[in-house]
């Protein structure tokens, strides 16, 4: 299903787990673990001279385990020199999607695009990026633009904090008081365009505590899911980005209503004493999507 006011997938992106590349024990885990989605990484997990062995790797494990989620590849900057040997691997892998990492300007997503359209990739193949840098922040709303065109492919935003920490020294301080600006400004941008957005890595996985503080706060800043580095922070941050039961009531509640023959064709409607809109059917459509999602992964095969 896709949403009515776009062309990006519904996709439930609660738990975003990273997993070396080059780990054969992490990548074997993959398939008992319950997060919506896995990076499989390619860029800062893996050291320069296992880069070709990591892409061999990843594509054989992709020809025969598929994670019940999305399985996005992350490639390293176009700049190390790996790049293009990674989009090859992607290909060849055929994930749900690519990850860019310190994506700072359109261009970046465009040069991919670019290659994308050269190499005959697959129409399915969706494209994600980290904003990671204050260029990056700065031009989040240009970025974020070229997933409106349908032949954009960009998704997805997902923030990475340590980077931006240390590009602009501003410490890792509790409840992120000074970076919080910067976390609203690429959820602004993401959804001015359509796109879903993940909140950063917390670094410390043994503090559940703090983890699940962080996960409250980027839910309550608008935030689909969180990044994850360990699939211990996986059940917490399904828990907290998951779907309220009120909310789903209301959710099936503007869907019924807008679907009455009376209502037909209009723009806005009354519900209970209140006005709503079209745009709330598109929401209210998104979330009983998701909801379906996690029913049907409940059913075990």
């Amino acid at each position: 299903m896709t949403r009515a006011t776009d062309h990006h997938p519904v996709r439930l992106r609660r738990s975003v787990l990273s997993v070396p590349a080059d780990n054969p024990r992490a990548l074997a885990k993959i398939k008992d673990l319950a997060a919506d989605a896995v990076i499989f990484d390619l860029e800062n997990a893996v050291a320069p001279e296992h880069k070709t062995q990591a892409r061999d790797a990843l594509v054989r494990h992709l020809s025969a385990n598929r994670p019940s989620g999305e399985a996005i590849i992350r490639i390293n900057v176009a700049e190390s020199g790996f790049s293009e040997a990674d989009l090859v691997a992607a290909l060849a892998a055929r994930p749900d999607a690519v990850l860019l990492p310190k994506v700072e300007r359109p261009a970046d997503i465009q040069a991919v695009l670019d290659w994308f359209s050269e190499n005959d990739a697959p129409e399915s193949l969706r494209l994600w990026a980290m904003i990671e840098t204050p260029r990056g922040v700065i031009n989040a709303p240009a970025i974020a633009e070229m997933g409106r065109t349908l032949g954009g492919r960009l998704d997805c935003f997902v923030v990475g904090l340590n980077d931006l920490r240390k590009a602009t020294g501003v410490p890792a301080l509790p409840g992120r008081t000074y970076l919080v600006p910067w976390l609203m400004q690429v959820l602004l941008a993401a959804r001015g365009s359509g796109l879903d957005a993940i909140d950063a890595v917390f670094n410390d996985f043994r503090d559940s505590e703090g983890f699940a503080a962080e996960c409250r706060q980027g839910r309550d800043m608008g935030y689909d899911g969180k990044m994850l580095i360990h699939p211990a922070q996986i059940d917490e941050a399904n828990r907290c980005f998951g779907i309220d039961q009120a909310a789903l009531d209301e959710a099936h509640a503007i869907i019924g209503a807008f679907a009455r023959p009376e209502h037909a064709g209009r723009g806005v409607i009354n519900l209970d004493g209140r006005m709503v809109e079209r745009l709330h059917l598109d929401e209210a459509l998104k979330l009983a999507t998701k909801a379906d999602i996690i029913e049907k992964r409940k059913v075990k095969p």
